[in-house]
C-alpha cells in the first residue's frame, strides 16, 4: 500500500507534516489550495479515516499512525479558530 506525507502550514506559519498509509488524501485535499481550519480538519479527517479503513482491509487492523496523525492536526487546531486558513503547501509522493 503506498503511503505519502502531506505539508501543511498554519496559520502562525508553523509547517507540519503529516503521515497516511494512503494515498487517499489526494482525493480530499490539493497542494496549494487554503481551507478553513474547520475544513482541513474534516477533510484531513475523514482521508485519515478512509486511509486507516484500507490498512484493515487489507491487513486486518486499522492503522495508529493515521489516528495519531489527526490527533496531532486536531491538537494543532485547537489553537486558532475555525476560520482561519491552512494551506496545504506539498504532497509526497507527488500525485501522478
Amino acid at each position: 500500500m503506498p503511503e505519502m506525507t502531506f505539508d501543511v502550514r498554519w496559520p502562525d506559519g508553523h509547517l507540519q507534516r503529516c503521515y497516511s498509509p494512503s494515498l487517499v488524501v489526494y482525493d480530499y485535499l490539493t497542494v496549494g489550495a487554503h481551507y478553513t481550519v474547520a475544513d482541513f480538519v474534516d477533510r484531513s479527517g475523514t482521508a485519515l479515516d478512509e486511509a486507516s479503513a484500507r490498512v484493515r482491509a487489507k491487513f486486518g487492523f486499522a492503522c495508529t499512525s493515521a489516528a495519531a496523525t489527526t490527533e496531532q492536526i486536531v491538537s494543532a487546531a485547537a489553537a486558532f479558530p475555525d476560520s482561519a486558513t491552512v494551506r496545504v503547501v506539498a504532497m509526497d509522493p507527488v500525485a501522478p
